[in-house]
């Protein structure tokens, strides 16, 4: 049975789903819709203050079964560059004038990485789960949520990212495809080492490791889930797919974006945050294209960029929108979430019966 397996297990849910965490398309309703239904919802807490932080942990424990995962990006801390800041303020004012704003902002890191206020947080919320995008913090943190008994998640992109958090002492290795939508997980040099898809990574890191390996990237429906069960993987992150749920916070335009998507439509871009992910091709991601020396680190791009997002999509357009998508978005269905991981588990029953069957 695929059920109950050492995922399931280790994670304490009845399939091993996780549904991804989406910073800035994440919600609480999402992530309880998730949990209630037998996977593993994810806050993702990249973006959120710390109050922001304990609330939906709390909300989340109250309104679910009380098992949830919470998400953090742990990434070097920029570097402020006046002249990269001056500069990339500059290419955006064509941008900025044609969805009607004035002046762009000045740079600012909107985002810190993952440090001692989020994991004074942690050590008192206490969530079940915590994964880590771009890398794991410190050892010193690591033991801290060890000891009260979080399970710790991580991207790899290669495998030798795979290994490398192994030996770190991670619980489970989110196995991120090249197809997979939003922000690369890479941490490892050259970036270039990432770009393996699901379908290669996934055998090559179950055989890597003694882990539990969780696929991710381009998997949205049964057929995805059996494949990757097939490739050896314990289980499946999801994200696009859950983006045109009703519990997601993408809008009309976002959803429209998506469901019109197809496999050639995405593209990997730094324009938005400064560091590659994966969105639906538009005017914005053509323009800025080739200009990457001069943006300044992640996520300070994300400052000069959010009102320029906020403006395009209020006005209905998508050509200043950052559309993460996977390169299976056209997959992704207008159901609520609870429905969608039910049409999954059925699909995946359905698929895997008839394997055996065959």
């Amino acid at each position: 049975m695929w059920e109950n397996n050492r995922l399931c297990r280790l994670l304490d849910i009845r399939y091993p789903l996780i549904q991804a965490p989406m910073a800035g398309s994440s919600t609480a309703e999402l992530t309880i819709a998730s949990s209630r239904a037998g996977t593993l919802g994810s806050v993702a807490a990249a973006m959120l203050s710390t109050d922001q932080l304990a609330e939906q942990c709390r909300h989340v424990r109250e309104q679910s079964n009380g098992n949830f995962n919470v998400n953090f990006f742990a990434h070097i801390e920029p570097s402020m560059d006046a002249a990269k800041n001056a500069a990339m303020r500059d290419l955006l004012k064509p941008a900025y004038a044609a969805v009607g704003l004035s002046d762009v902002p000045e740079a600012s890191v909107s985002s810190p990485s993952f440090g001692q206020p989020q994991l004074d947080v942690l050590l008192r919320e206490q969530p079940s789960v915590v994964s880590f995008h771009f890398g794991l913090p410190g050892d010193d943190a690591l033991q801290a949520l060890k000891q009260y008994g979080a399970r710790i998640l991580c991207s790899a992109t290669c495998v030798g990212e795979a290994r490398e958090l192994e030996r770190r002492g991670v619980d489970a290795i989110i196995a991120q495809g090249f197809e997979a939508g939003g922000h690369r997980g890479t941490f490892a040099e050259p970036y270039e080492k990432g770009q393996v898809g699901t379908i290669a990574l996934v055998p090559q890191v179950v055989d890597a490791v003694s882990l539990p390996v969780i696929a991710a990237g381009g998997i949205a429906d049964g057929r995805g889930i059996a494949a990757a069960l097939a490739l050896g993987a314990d289980g499946v992150q999801i994200g696009t797919a859950f983006l045109r749920c009703p519990e997601s916070a993408t809008n009309t335009t976002y959803r429209n974006a998506l469901a019109s998507s197809g496999d050639d439509r995405t593209r990997i871009t730094q324009a938005f945050s400064g560091r590659p992910a994966r969105g639906i091709e538009n005017r914005y991601m053509r323009d800025m294209a080739g200009k990457e020396e001069q943006f300044p680190d992640f996520p300070i791009p994300n400052s000069l960029t959010g009102a320029l997002r906020a403006a395009s999509g209020k006005a209905g357009t998508g050509d200043y929108m950052s559309l993460w998508s996977g390169q299976a978005g056209a997959l992704a269905r207008d159901v609520p979430a609870g429905e969608l991981i039910e049409i999954l588990i059925r699909e995946t029953e359905d698929v895997i019966s008839g394997i055996q069957n065959s």
